[in-house]
């Protein structure tokens, strides 16, 4: 999960940002999970919850054409960004196969 930080004013910006990049991977069958989270709490703030096949998927999926774009969209509009935390998915409901 990550949590990123973004100027205040700019928080549907990021969300529209990280719903598009979700739509682009939509047909990537190594990215499992891929939600755009916010909290009522934390005005400037939007999560993106993930779970990737494996790590070498995810990160092959940061050299996409269309995820460099996106990044380079929000790049300006961040204030700060956060690994919340790398979970290993043991079970449960939601992935398709462990």
């Amino acid at each position: 999960m990550n949590r990123f930080t973004v100027q205040e004013s700019e928080k549907e910006n990021m969300i529209n940002i990280l719903l598009e990049a979700a739509q682009s991977i939509k047909n990537l069958d190594e990215c499992e999970i891929y939600l755009v989270n916010t909290s009522e709490n934390e005005p400037n703030t939007v999560y993106d919850f993930e779970v990737w096949t494996n790590e070498s998927a995810h990160q092959a999926s940061l050299s996409l054409e269309v995820t460099q774009t996106l990044i380079s969209l929000a790049k300006p509009i961040i204030t700060g960004m956060e690994r919340i935390s790398t979970l290993t998915t043991l079970g449960g409901k939601g992935i398709s196969s462990i």
